[in-house]
């Protein structure tokens, strides 16, 4: 049995809004499966495929608060697009945020409900992940981090070290998945997860039983009115696992 990353899940106080904007910048189509409920994949895309890790934006009152443990990387492919892109998303209404990252050559940007993202300057390893390079989680351990995820998902570990870790599809396709060392401890409920589903055929429970071995925990949430399962990783952050397809 395994998981594959699908989607990442995000929190907004307009989601229809923030789904706009997310869609503009991507170049990615918008869904709803319910009010409340926008969902952004890639235009004509089979879901799930590792091609891309779609975006699911979740409506809930509650305002953000801290810093996001998880956010998007945004490709480029040169110096002009990277400024190209900065100014397209200053006009969609994105701004730049300071969260203490000094001189370097991306640039740290917030999106209309506060969402930290990254514009990277182009690197050759992101030259074919699509606009999202990398779904980006930090964390105290990379290590441990990449020892749970690499049990608990199916993607191959790329780089481990003490500062960071990178995974991505074994299919060689779509985003990476990397872990950054920050001294900043998990605080609050995550805005932003990671949502894995099982493959067809896989029983939901047995894998619900196999990621608690690895070190996932129960997050002490009333579960009983949803058809899917919470847990939380080795560091406390919430990931949802989803029905097996």
């Amino acid at each position: 049995m395994a998981t594959r990353l699908v989607q990442i899940n995000m929190k907004a106080q307009d989601d229809a809004a923030l789904g706009r904007f997310w869609a503009e910048v991507l170049g990615w189509g918008i869904d709803s499966e319910g009010p409340g409920v926008t969902n952004l994949e890639p235009v004509g895309f089979t879901y799930p495929g590792p091609v891309a890790v779609c975006i699911d934006i979740i409506a809930r009152p509650e305002p953000k608060t801290v810093k996001n443990r998880v956010h998007v990387d945004l490709a480029t492919t040169s110096t002009a697009h990277q400024e190209e892109l900065v100014a397209r998303l200053k006009s969609l209404g994105a701004t730049p945020v300071d969260v203490g990252q000094g001189d370097v050559p991306w640039t740290v940007m917030a999106d209309p409900e506060g969402n930290e993202f990254c514009v990277l300057e182009p690197r050759p390893v992101y030259r074919d992940t699509g606009p999202i390079a990398a779904v980006v989680v930090d964390c105290t351990d990379p290590r441990e981090m990449a020892r749970f995820w690499g049990e608990a998902m199916d993607w191959t570990l790329h780089q481990v070290a003490d500062d960071s870790a990178t995974m991505r599809s074994a299919k060689g396709v779509g985003p990476y998945l990397e872990f950054i060392r920050t001294p900043d401890p998990k605080s609050v409920w995550n805005r932003v997860h990671l949502d894995v589903r099982p493959y067809p055929g896989d029983d939901p429970a047995a894998e619900v039983a196999r990621l608690r071995s690895l070190g996932a925990t129960d997050p002490g949430i009333d579960q009983s009115a949803i058809h899917w399962t919470v847990l939380a990783d080795p560091e406390g952050n919430e990931f949802c696992l989803l029905a097996p397809a």
